[in-house]
């Protein structure tokens, strides 16, 4: 069978999938009737997978679906708890908590959007020696963003009246991405 969506962004992925119907139970609730879609890649790219759905009615095409878009939320949790602090908060009250994780997640959004115009399809990532990434991450992301605003705001608040003593170009980058990119 072939699926619309699959990880990487692919796609039109072929698998072998089987699926059925069945009864979950768990004691001290009545049997609930699920739909169960067993799925293997044939290519061998990924370990076999099981996946359940509590609406028997969909199709197995769209249940895998629906788990592939769920995961880039939750990818997209896990970077906001890395990078910015969402879930280590230190307020004491559960107002000041639920103004700070939506603000926390429009810095994600805004830093996300502002790396776009970045970035391209030909950047390469930052990566260490001992780690090489094919990809871009969030980290490349926020570090890009810091060195635009750290790099392009490094001369502006100079007193006019001082000699200017410029840092030169290729050494303020490196400074700046030891600085933006630091593990």
């Amino acid at each position: 069978m072939t699926v619309s969506s699959w990880y990487g962004r692919k796609q039109g992925k072929t698998l072998e999938i089987a699926s059925d119907t069945a009864l979950w139970y768990r004691p001290g609730t009545p049997p609930k009737p699920i739909r169960w879609v067993l799925v293997r890649d044939p290519e061998g790219k990924r370990a076999p997978q099981a996946f359940f759905s509590t609406d028997t009615a969909r199709e197995p095409a769209d249940i895998i679906a629906l788990f592939v878009r769920r995961w880039q939320v939750e990818v997209t949790f896990a970077e906001t708890r890395a990078h910015l602090g969402v879930e280590t908060q230190r307020q004491w009250s559960d107002k000041a908590i639920a103004r700070t994780t939506p603000a926390l997640l429009g810095l994600y959004s805004l830093i996300s959007l502002w790396a776009c115009d970045l970035l391209s399809t030909t950047s390469t990532p930052y990566a260490a020696a001992w780690y090489r990434k094919t990809n871009l991450t969030f980290t490349d992301a926020i570090g890009s963003v810091r060195l635009a605003l750290w790099v392009g705001d490094v001369f502006q608040h100079s007193p006019p009246d001082r000699e200017p003593q410029e840092i030169p170009p290729d050494r303020l980058v490196r400074m700046a991405e030891a600085l933006c990119f630091a593990a």
